[in-house]
């Protein structure tokens, strides 16, 4: 009887804490949300002035000690701005270029300054009379020369400020400067200084062969036009090489600042070729770049003359019966300038190597199976570099110092558990360490390298404390070759209880280059997991083969027919579902995106019976519709591999169509076009099946700001209507 009683008890005091407590909302757990901001893990924001730790803050800007973490004021943002006549807003985006030296470098739009803050004055200065209206640019600190690219033309001012335009016949159709091959292959810009800053390497992309897909801007709500303008809708063509048809041409030219001449590195025909990973050596006369085939399988590390444009040598060459995928820069040994490490995973993991100039392979440096993640940078004292692996764990991210003499791995971050990310300094002797693990939202510690000593810098408090909050766990499965083990998330309903049957979504992504799962704070949950799981629903996410870092095997097994074995290991879990006593197996829902959108409409219409829900948001439909970078590496063309494309395209599912599927787009989607659920509607309609469909005029392939949490809202109402 005493132990009912004291039971008793303790269910009125969990009923009454829990009554206290409030209620997450998509307010709160969306990133549009209007209270985001505060529900996220704070963050304290560093930067290094030579090797010096410098926290950046809105107001504030500290030195911090290394050994206690204890922080002095350096300046605050109202005497920066005073001293220095700029208008910052913050002080989150300041440098330290010149280590010892009292300079700070400053930019809040208007103007780019070079400011002593001892001293209180200016050391240099140049107007950004560019900002604002750029397609592109890039600051050299050395030479204090910037490039950018406006109204499709390359420019270069230089540290007095003069203005040089270098191109004349920019436009759509010739892109100067600018990201090239639809951002793939490691590619995020166009612009590449080399070390002295003196010479600039930059890409021309030719896409007038392109076709144009017929994108429209719908004006807003509120958009009155000009007298004499129509209120028309307006053309905004993406030029698209999509799958098997004409891409665009890439070459790569360099602008001399002392010579003021202009080459072009002799690479030859650019027709079905990419260049990508452009990369300086150290003397800043040669370039090298990595050069693939079209069909990716042929890569090639080749070294240019940067003064003349003529090809030196071919440095290294990797082939593959699939495809190869560079995504790195080679990096040259700070104190051996003939040597330099490169990225492969010719051994089947991602792993680094090191090279001479002359294209010898030296060593191997990691090896494992397990991949490297992260480079963080060099020791030159001790020879060594630092590393981010998930040598622990396929869902963990660890910090290593590695030796490049012996191979030896030193673990250096905090607790050797969790996903961290490091800040290397420039002499290799600290690390700043920030990490979560699934129970802390955020710490960060300071690691000394050459005796492994930790200082705790900061912990962050719990946001979501005051909170209901569900379950998060995380397990394993086998894949459906009965061998690999899939990593899964599972958000359990608030209060739960084992002897209920929950209505269960599966979220699911499933492509490359993506995971779901790993060992952040909550097992890297989206908030609308929780969202739904706080409304009563069993959220379950698995990360199935050919998801990433986890080896070539692992991640190439999709080849030519993308959505088949990620089905059949989606299927699995399902299985896995189906054998858990609180899972209602007839109340089964799914949701992803893009990829995730692609997964979600084919199982919806692969396996009828089983998914009663489904919302599938910018999805891909068929193949043959998608880029030629992404789609012919993982499928080849739809002329070579006919058979692959035709069993991958939904079109002919359309007709199985049983459940309730809702999809969404962007109807200025540029990435997964409109032609994609467009067509499946079209297959829908002549198969007399009933999908539901919602668009978000003017939005890309992501919604932006607070119409995320509209979408969310949407999302959520449509489970709420249908997987009760």
């Amino acid at each position: 009887m005493k132990k009912i009683f004291v039971f008793i008890l303790a269910m009125i005091a969990t009923s009454t804490y829990a009554q206290g407590l409030k209620t997450l909302t998509l307010e709160d757990l969306n990133f549009g949300g209007n209270n985001y901001h505060n529900m996220v893990p704070k963050h304290q924001y560093t930067t290094w002035w030579g090797n010096e730790l410098v926290r950046t803050d809105v107001e504030d800007c500290y030195i911090v000690d290394k050994n206690t973490g204890k922080e002095t004021e350096l300046f605050s943002l109202g005497n920066i701005n005073k001293w220095s006549g700029m208008n910052l807003h913050h002080l989150y985006n300041i440098t330290f270029p010149v280590a010892g030296k009292t300079q700070v470098l400053l930019n809040d739009g208007k103007k780019q300054m070079l400011f002593d803050w001892e001293a209180k004055n200016e050391i240099w200065h140049t107007d950004n009379n560019f900002n604002g209206s750029t397609q592109a640019s890039n600051f050299n600190y050395t030479s204090r020369t910037t490039a950018y690219v406006k109204d499709c033309q390359l420019h270069i001012v230089d540290a007095k400020g003069k203005d040089k335009q270098l191109t004349t016949d920019g436009s759509r159709n010739i892109v100067y400067g600018q990201s090239v091959h639809r951002d793939e292959f490691g590619i995020n810009g166009g612009l590449y200084w080399s070390n002295d800053g003196k010479k600039l390497a930059f890409y021309r992309m030719d896409q007038s062969m392109v076709t144009d897909f017929p994108l429209v801007n719908i004006p807003e709500i509120d958009w009155k036009p000009a007298e004499g303008e129509s209120r028309i809708a307006t053309p905004a063509p993406e030029k698209y090489p999509m799958a098997g048809e004409k891409s665009h041409k890439v070459t790569v030219g360099v602008y001399d600042t002392k010579t003021e001449n202009t080459i072009y590195l002799d690479a030859g025909d650019p027709t079905d070729r990419y260049f990508t990973n452009i990369a300086w050596s150290p003397d800043n006369k040669t370039i090298y770049i990595f050069e693939l085939n079209r069909d990716q399988n042929d890569c090639r590390l080749v070294s240019y003359n940067a003064e003349n444009g003529k090809k030196i040598a071919e440095l290294y060459r990797e082939t593959d019966k699939k495809y190869v995928e560079p995504l790195h820069p080679i990096t040259f040994l700070p104190w051996d300038s003939s040597k330099f490490i490169m990225w492969s995973q010719k051994d089947g993991y991602t792993h680094l190597y090191l090279f001479n100039n002359k294209g010898e392979q030296l060593k191997q440096i990691t090896k494992g199976k397990w991949v490297v993640m992260d480079f963080l940078g060099f020791d030159a004292k001790h020879k060594s570099i630092a590393i981010a692996s998930n040598e622990l764990s396929p869902i963990q991210k660890n910090i290593f110092i590695v030796s490049l003499e012996t191979g030896k791995r030193a673990l250096m971050d905090d607790n050797g558990e969790g996903w961290h990310t490091g800040s290397l300094s420039p002499n290799g002797q600290y690390i700043v360490d920030s990490y979560q693990t699934p129970t802390i939202p955020n710490n960060i510690a300071i690691v000394n390298t050459e005796n492994g000593k930790r200082t705790s810098y900061y912990k962050a408090e719990d946001p979501w404390k005051g909170y209901t909050i569900p379950t998060y766990e995380c397990g394993t499965i086998k894949a459906a070759d009965g061998l690999t083990d899939l990593y899964y998330r599972m958000v359990k309903p608030l209060n739960f209880d084992p002897n209920k049957k929950y209505p269960t979504i599966i979220y699911v992504y499933g492509g490359p280059h993506a995971h779901n799962i790993d060992a952040r704070w909550h097992y890297c949950s989206r908030g609308w997991e929780t969202y739904m799981a706080e409304k009563g629903y069993l959220l379950f996410i698995l990360d199935n083969r050919g998801s990433e870092n986890r080896g070539k095997d692992f991640e190439q097994v999709t080849f030519r027919h993308l959505g088949e074995e990620e089905m059949k290991d989606q299927m699995k879990g399902v299985d896995f579902l189906k054998s858990l006593p609180y899972v209602d197996a007839d109340r089964m829902g799914i949701h992803g995106w893009s990829f995730g959108g692609f997964m979600t409409t084919n199982l919806m219409t692969t396996y009828p019976d089983v998914f009663k829900v489904g919302v599938a948001g910018g999805p891909v439909i068929d193949w043959k519709w998608y880029e030629v970078m992404y789609g012919e590496r993982y499928m080849d063309t739809p002329q070579t591999n006919p058979e692959g494309y035709a069993n991958c395209s939904l079109l002919p599912k359309a007709k199985n169509l049983k459940g309730k599927l809702q999809i969404i787009i962007g109807l200025n989607d540029p990435v997964v076009v409109p032609q994609h659920a467009f067509s499946f509607l079209k297959a829908c309609i002549a198969a007399g099946t009933q999908p539901d469909f919602f668009v978000y005029p003017g939005e890309p392939h992501n919604m932006r700001g607070h119409q995320s949490t509209h979408l969310h809202e949407r999302i959520s109402q449509y489970f709420f209507d249908y997987l009760k």
